[in-house]
């Protein structure tokens, strides 16, 4: 009897069931995530072994057995056909096994035999779920899922959505009705560029794309929808009458894809949990390398029949599982917001965090990019935040959790003197960053010399922070034409300084004198001045001196160059440190050519747009970019409508290849890009 409990353990059931509820209400209903995935995942956990462990306090009404968190009350309800269900979680492979072990005993009970079960992989896309019904072709009404019986009607808003067909054609093959589900989602690109334009209007920021995605979706004028850009991919089924029976799934997405509905390219049939975990290992590892948010993946049965047998529980089926991806969002405590700064002098406000384990590594600090978004997020020393860190991506802190704010917190001032020197920070009309204007700063002398040295600039390894002030702080270096006149003597009197630690970085500095001008253009650290307008810049003046004398009518004639670049570049080499520091590389011998941006062949590539993926055995991938280029050929990292052709080699991006897919973009392997270089 539940009166036989400990009364904690009654009281630590209800307070995780409120928690739930409310996250659950604002995860759904608000689009306003309270807590990261992780920690809801973590408290649905808790509250499931509680459960179990006491069937007493088990109650239908609990969110262990509930699909969604409610409705808003902006749309009207709609009862869905069957049931839209949840899925139940694993979160490593142990836990797979278990599943795919439990899945393959259920089955044996329905009397299946065969030599493997019949598994279908797909990643789980991180929106919003859809019920779309056709009837004779035509779109007729969508739903979001809701409570999972009864949804939002969302048609018109569903009706700008340029993924989603209005109609399925006409004739015999069309059913009298169909229903299709599938996931809503925001890509990365309209996400970023919706966060942009909130950051200008002065807006709340979107914490991620599903947020952003399902805000869209909520609106009571399309038109704000239609604005959105978002996408969607179908994966199931429901109802379908007057059409064609199914005995698998992968046979209902071909289906759907016959259907003119755009279905994730990313799927397959599987045979085995070795073959599902290195899908899982690929896709983990390219997850950032597509244009939508994946969390995990799904596993499920592929045979209709047995998913019929084996049928679900009160919130999810018993034939599918979600295998969720480690967490990239955790809360930990704000101690102090801090402020760098960098090479240029733009002053980044950062957070001191106690530490905390997310992404795949302990992390300490995280970027808070500019003094805007501080505002707008409204974060403060004490508070509780959400930290994201995504791969490689630098640590950012997504927002404070309100809730649990301190009473005495008060908003952070951006300050108004340079932490590093004591000088005036300062920020321009028309910019959303704040500067330190004293060029002399440390911190930006240090950062800057950091730069010249790093691998995307001047390639000089073994220089790095520590090094760096040492050389700085002994009066050895002012600025990165000063490493040219360093000697042996002059290393092997720092600190802790090796004989061959010295003769090395010797050798360092002098093969970086061979290192192309467009290297030294981003080296030397101009305002705006990244790799592709270094490029360009090196192709025209094709030596240092030459640059020196660059003026800003010339530059600004330079196709991708323009009026910006132009003005940062002249003022630089008018100012009396970039005039000594360019003399003074010019005298060292530095840059005296633009390397690999010397054009060697006509023109005949020359208006064309190519993307390069994989790996080519014939040749690198640089190689390939500088021969492209050589013929006048533009070379970008991602594929878009402008793009002539996709070169692939051996393990091409998933995320490239869908996308040229969709666009129409033809493929070219090694052997055609040969024959089309030799052609040209």
């Amino acid at each position: 009897m539940a009166s036989d409990i400990d009364q904690s353990v009654v009281s630590k059931v209800a307070q995780l069931r409120s928690q739930l509820r409310r996250y659950n209400f604002s995860y759904f209903v608000l689009d306003s995530p309270e807590v990261p995935d992780s920690v809801f995942d973590e408290t649905m956990a808790e509250l499931r072994e509680l459960e179990a462990k006491y069937p007493e306090l088990d109650q239908l009404d609990s969110p262990t057995h509930q699909v969604g968190g409610g409705l808003s009350e902006l749309f009207s309800a709609v009862r869905h056909p069957s049931p839209m269900m949840s899925l139940d979680n694993v979160f490593d492979r142990v836990e797979l096994e278990r599943w795919l072990a439990r899945l393959e005993r259920s089955i044996a009970a329905e009397g299946w035999i065969g030599q493997s079960m019949p598994l279908f992989f797909e990643l789980k896309i991180d929106g919003l779920a859809l019920s779309i019904v056709y009837r004779n072709g035509q779109l007729e009404q969508a739903s979001t899922r809701g409570d999972g019986v009864v949804g939002e009607d969302v048609t018109q808003n569903i009706l700008t959505v340029g993924q989603i067909p209005r109609s399925l054609g006409s004739g015999s093959g069309v059913p009298t009705m169909l229903e299709v589900r599938g996931e809503l989602y925001m890509p990365i690109t309209s996400f970023r560029a919706l966060n942009d334009q909130r950051l200008s209007d002065g807006l709340p920021l979107f914490a991620n794309p599903r947020n952003a995605a399902a805000g869209s979706l909520r609106q009571k004028d399309p038109r704000i929808t239609a604005s959105r850009r978002l996408g969607f991919w179908s994966y199931q089924l429901g109802m379908i009458e007057g059409g064609p029976a199914f005995s698998s799934h992968s046979e209902t997405l071909d289906y759907l894809t016959g259907m003119g509905l755009p279905v994730n390219p990313n799927v397959r049939k599987v045979g085995s949990l070795n073959e599902i975990s290195l899908l899982l290992d690929e896709f983990q590892g390219l997850r950032h390398g597509l244009d939508y948010d994946i969390d995990g993946a799904v596993v499920k049965l592929d045979d209709l029949e047995l998913r019929e047998k084996l049928g679900a529980t009160a919130r999810a089926p018993r034939w599918a599982i979600a295998y969720k991806f480690p967490p990239e969002e955790k809360m930990t405590k704000l101690q102090e917001i801090m402020v760098s700064i960098g090479r240029t002098g733009k002053a980044t406000p950062f957070a001191k965090l106690e530490p905390v384990f997310v992404g795949g590594s302990t992390v300490q600090l995280a970027t808070l990019h500019n003094q805007d978004q501080v505002a707008i997020k409204d974060v403060r020393p004490g508070d509780t935040v959400i930290v994201r860190k995504a791969g490689d991506v630098i640590p950012e802190v997504v927002g404070p959790i309100l809730e649990l704010r301190p009473s005495d917190s008060v908003p952070w001032k951006f300050p108004a003197e340079c932490p590093s020197c004591g000088g005036p920070l300062l920020r321009p009309g028309d910019e959303s960053d704040t500067y330190c204007v004293n060029f002399e700063c440390r911190a930006q002398v240090v950062q800057r010399l950091i730069h010249f040295c790093s691998r995307g600039a001047m390639r000089i390894e073994g220089l790095g922070e520590k090094r760096a002030e040492q050389l700085i702080d002994s009066g050895l270096v002012g600025d990165p034409s000063d490493l040219y006149d360093l000697s042996f003597e002059d290393l092997m009197g720092l600190e802790k300084t090796k004989e061959r630690s010295a003769e090395t970085l010797l050798h360092q500095i002098e093969a970086s004198k061979n290192q192309p001008l467009w290297r030294l253009l981003v080296a030397i650290s101009v305002k705006h001045i990244g790799e592709v307008a270094a490029q360009l810049i090196a192709e025209r003046y094709q030596t240092l001196e030459a640059t020196k004398a660059a003026t800003y009518e010339e530059l600004s004639e330079i196709d991708g160059v323009g009026p910006v670049i132009a003005s940062s570049l002249v003022d630089f080499i008018e100012s009396v440190w970039g005039s000594r520091l360019i003399e003074r590389l010019i005298e060292f011998g530095v840059g005296g050519s633009s390397g690999e941006a010397v054009q060697s062949h006509p023109q005949t590539l020359l208006g064309l747009s190519y993307v390069v993926t994989g790996t080519l055995r014939s040749m690198g991938r640089e190689e390939v970019e500088k021969e492209l280029k050589s013929r006048g050929a533009k070379v970008t990292s991602s594929v878009s409508a402008k793009t002539t052709a996709l070169i692939a080699g051996e393990s091409p991006g998933a995320s490239k290849l869908a996308k040229a897919e969709a666009l129409s973009i033809p493929l070219i392997d090694e052997t055609e890009l040969e024959t089309l270089l030799a052609r040209n």
